[in-house]
């Protein structure tokens, strides 16, 4: 079936399926959950009361208690929670703005200590929002990724410090803190703060009217703070021309990158190897309900000697980037295989010697940071002495898994993918609005195949109605292939029209197979499977979704190609050390890349009138799913 009829079937009410947020990889086969800190408003106009009925402060400790009951028993949560030691006087005030208490670190998760916390909160203060963060920080792991979700309804009234000023030195200070805020009933002041404390560290902005509100939606987003997404990788800093390039080896780095701004890195590439590279950028949730202004463009130029144009480009786009979308562009260069022909220009293209590898995020959508991490993966792989087998010409096939589902918490991204150990049953929970990675270690000669089983929630209609998607991806973080549609509660399988969403056997000789979408399957090491839940038409319904995805991997692992030159360290340094010859900036106020991790690459009712609703509804999700549909364009290289 075209991708166009696919739009017309779910137009006229086909219903079943996609989303974004995210965490750290542990151990492979272990739940990874960043260390989150709720930060709670006690103030005393949290004495107000709700429309719902009893306090504010009762409704704000009904919501804790609803996220406690059903966050994951291997998560890690902390509670701070501020205005409780003092009144709210004039003569109160010095006091009431250093009353920050922690009454629970961010450890293992204890229900009953952490519940019993809750309820014994009084509110009756300040509002020292500030000081909360910084605290809340300091009672944080200093490195790895880590979370804040703080509930209030106001504004600082301690100010100085500035909360989005303290927002901005959490970050500037290399320790990177995703703060996550939820705007309790607030008004426009109040929620242009808690936007600003948001938007500066790449978390999301949250309203919540009243109580029954906040008991939704507090869940869902302390559950994607768990998840949240970190960027990982050596740093290194670009440079804004090739001149002074910083030289990268194999392996995963990590810089940051301004609005149109273009960032050049130096691979030296040997005679007859082919260099790979790719730029990732994982943007934030914000808010946008405006019908355009929401696309984000990512570009990969190549240059060779003395900063000639090798006529190398791609570029890809995405749609709803407000939504946590993952924009990659990834580039293969082979001009190192290519014989110097004698001709001065032409050969600064050919031939081994220094290449400049430079992303541009040249596309800009509304409500964006001014920079923005990006993960850079870099790869050479020598020229071959033995191609091994000829490319593959068959997808690999689906086969039912037998036995038990295992539980495997995906990643927010690809570094951090959760791994699947080969074919089987796994299992895992997305909450609304989440895009979560997989990835599966193919051999040469295996191929993969998968499908997504959404469950059942038993809660159906127009309101929790979502996109649902799934993508596979190569070793690059290219895009294989990809389905979608919509869910509302009902159980539903991606892809729709075929069995599952598969590769070809991986062979060295893919790279010229007849099928151009086969190409990219042409080198051994990891594969990645996002899932994608969007958030729900209405906010907070529709609450988390179970899903299952059934793994087949096949073929007999072989020896691969026969390289001319040792591979010891891999393609993309993943069995290395990873280091840098890194430069300094060009520009001295430019701000350093986050701390580095350890690399991980490798190598997602009734009636007329609801009828009308639902129509309308599902093509607008349907233009959500228009952010899969991917643009790149090559032009001839040299």
């Amino acid at each position: 079936m075209s991708r166009f009829a696919k739009l017309l079937l779910v137009a006229a009410g086909v219903v079943g399926m996609s989303s974004v947020a995210f965490p750290v990889q542990a151990q492979e086969g272990e739940p990874a959950y960043a260390p989150t800190m709720l930060v709670l408003d006690a103030s005393g106009s949290m004495k107000a009361a709700d429309p719902g009925g009893g306090s504010k402060m009762d409704a704000a400790k009904a919501a804790v208690r609803t996220f406690v009951g059903v966050a994951p028993a291997e998560s890690k949560v902390g509670l701070t929670v501020y205005g409780t030691g003092t009144g709210s006087s004039d003569a109160e005030k010095a006091t009431g703005c250093r009353d920050v208490r922690l009454l629970r670190g961010a450890e293992t998760i204890d229900k009953g200590a952490l519940t019993s916390a809750v309820d014994g909160i009084e509110a009756s203060g300040y509002t020292p929002i500030g000081a909360a963060l910084r605290k809340a920080a300091e009672a944080l792991p200093q490195s790895g990724p880590r979370s804040i979700v703080l509930v209030s309804d106001g504004e600082d009234t301690c100010a100085p410090p500035d909360p989005c000023e303290v927002a901005r030195e959490l970050n500037q200070q290399g320790v990177k803190v995703v703060i996550h805020a939820i705007g309790f009933g607030v008004d426009a002041k109040s929620r242009a703060q808690l936007t600003c404390i948001a938007q500066t560290t790449g978390g999301t902005y949250t309203d919540a009217a009243d109580g029954a509100a906040l008991e939704r939606v507090l869940p869902r987003v302390s559950q994607a703070a768990l998840r949240t997404y970190k960027p990982v990788g050596t740093p290194i800093i670009g440079t804004a021309t090739y001149r002074n390039a910083p030289v990268a080896t194999p392996g995963q780095y990590l810089d940051t990158i301004g609005q149109k701004e273009k960032r050049y890195y130096a691979v030296d590439v040997p005679q007859g190897a082919t260099a790979y590279f790719s730029g990732t950028l994982s943007f934030p949730r914000v808010h946008h309900d405006k019908p355009n202004g929401d696309t984000s463009e990512l570009d990969v130029r190549v240059y060779g000697a003395d900063g000639e144009d090798c006529n190398g480009f791609e570029f890809d786009s995405v749609v709803n980037s407000s939504h946590g979308a993952a924009l990659t562009v990834a580039k293969t260069w082979d001009g190192a295989t290519k014989a110097k022909t004698g001709n001065t220009s032409s050969d600064k293209c050919r031939g081994g010697g220094r290449y400049y590898f430079v992303p541009e995020w040249s596309g800009i959508a509304d409500n964006m940071p001014e920079r923005m991490p990006i993960e850079l993966l870099v790869g050479i792989e020598p020229a071959v002495t033995d191609a091994g087998p000829p490319a593959a010409t068959a997808k690999t096939a689906f086969t039912e898994p037998a036995g038990g589902s295992v539980p495997a918490p995906g990643g927010g991204s690809f570094n951090v993918a959760g791994a699947l150990n080969g074919s089987g049953s796994y299992t895992d929970t997305l909450q609304r609005g989440e895009f979560v990675f997989y990835r599966v270690k193919l051999d040469w000669g295996q191929g993969l195949a998968y499908r997504v089983q959404y469950q059942e929630t038993g809660s159906h209609g127009v309101d929790g109605l979502s996109t649902i998607t799934t993508t596979l991806y190569s070793p690059l973080r290219e895009e294989i292939d990809n389905d979608f549609t919509s869910y509302n509660g009902e159980a539903h399988v991606l892809p729709t029209s075929k069995p599952a969403l598969a590769t070809v056997p991986v062979r060295y000789n893919n790279r010229t197979a007849a099928e151009a979408q086969d190409r990219n399957q042409s080198i051994a090491g990891w594969y990645y499977i996002a899932v994608k839940l969007g958030p729900a038409h209405t906010e907070g319904a529709g609450g988390p979704v179970p899903i299952r995805l059934d793994v087949t991997v096949a073929g007999n692992a072989d020896s691969g190609p026969r390289y001319g030159a040792a591979t010891a360290g891999g393609v993309f340094g993943e069995n290395a050390t990873q280091s840098t010859n890194e430069k300094p900036s060009a520009n001295e106020n430019e701000p350093s890349a986050t701390s580095a991790a350890e690399n991980s690459s490798g190598i997602s009712t009734t009636g007329s009138a609801m009828i009308i609703v639902g129509a309308v509804v599902v093509l607008g999700l349907i233009f959500s799913g228009l952010m899969l549909w991917r643009r790149r364009t090559t032009p001839p290289g040299r």
